[in-house]
């Protein structure tokens, strides 16, 4: 799966070998909004465009104003909906909508400028953009991962934060991993799945949605050579202590924000054991893993229990834990 944002980032790329192209990020929304802020658009004069700003309400009217020469400065804000632009676009689900649109030259700078976004969207780092409108963006500074707001305005200032999607690593299928990952992909994550045994495959990977990338390895051998980045999350779901234990002594040498491992009470107690006596988990390791994985709401199928891993793993990611 490649998130859409990137997708857009690199249509966006190879538009500007050969002409200009308007870049819109999504600010704020005001009552229901298909899409969140910091979500991205691309769009060319000829009427191409990736990505989207509201689901389908206004992207036609804003391509149709870039065809008639509309929206040339360095960068801008527009607003659709309640109190916007005139003509009014009235959005269908109700409400006003707040554009920035960044007016991109065909140019080396312009390249570059978008090559760090990608970057960015794909986990090397996380990036703080800041302009002043209607200037262009003169400012990406390297920045740490952080789960508040991506976008604060105050006056003609904007900044974003752009890092990667988060993303959910799931060690070994189950019923369980299957639910995980249904809820993890309507949440926004990225979701990999690591699972090398053919038997375990035969029965559930067929049931794993598109979206889901599949990884015929062994998870402890996938985070080794690909490591992952500090927006991940990493459940191992398996009940196999060959493949769990070996996961999480690989998962606490990542940045990962999330660890944990399913497993009753007295099974994790066992593993904490295992970890200590045999990997040497020190104090700060034990406290990064959440075994039994999950928020305690009585889960008991794997629906339930895979919806108790993921809340609890949103919890940390909103900041709530």
């Amino acid at each position: 799966m490649q998130h859409l944002d990137i997708q857009v980032i690199e249509r966006a790329g190879f538009w500007l070998q050969q002409q200009p192209v308007w870049l819109c990020t999504v600010l704020t929304t005001y009552g229901s909004s298909p899409r969140a802020p910091g979500a991205l658009m691309a769009a060319t004069r000829d009427g191409s465009y990736c990505g989207s700003l509201s689901g389908g309400c206004v992207e036609d009217d804003f391509l149709q104003r870039i065809a008639e020469g509309e929206y040339l400065a360095a960068s801008q804000v527009i607003r659709y909906g309640e109190g916007g632009m005139t003509p009014n676009v009235a959005l269908p689900c109700g409400g006003s909508l707040d554009v920035l649109v960044e007016y991109l030259l065909a140019s080396d700078s312009s390249r570059e400028y978008l090559s760090r976004m990608a970057q960015a969207l794909s986990g090397h780092y996380a990036l703080n953009k800041t302009l002043t409108l209607p200037q262009a963006c003169d400012h990406l500074a390297l920045t740490g991962y952080h789960s508040h707001t991506k976008v604060s305005r105050r006056g003609n200032e904007i900044q974003l934060h752009i890092a990667a999607a988060p993303r959910l690593l799931i060690a070994g299928l189950s019923s369980v991993a299957l639910y995980c990952a249904d809820f993890a992909c309507a949440l926004g994550f990225e979701v990999v799945v690591c699972e090398c045994r053919e038997e375990v495959l035969e029965n559930f990977a067929s049931m794993l949605k598109a979206d889901v990338k599949l990884e015929h390895s062994f998870p402890a051998k996938y985070l080794e050579e690909q490591g992952c980045h500090a927006n991940t999350a990493i459940v191992a779901l398996t009940h196999d202590p060959r493949m769990d234990d070996l996961t999480l002594m690989e998962a606490v040498n990542t940045p990962a924000f999330y660890i944990g491992a399913m497993g009753s009470q007295l099974n994790s107690a066992r593993r904490r054991e295992r970890l200590r006596d045999i990997a040497q988990f020190a104090p700060e390791d034990f406290e990064r893993l959440h075994a039994p994985v999950g928020l305690n709401i009585g889960s008991k199928t794997p629906a339930e229990i895979a919806l108790a891993v993921m809340a609890d793993i949103v919890k940390h990611k909103n900041g709530n834990a």
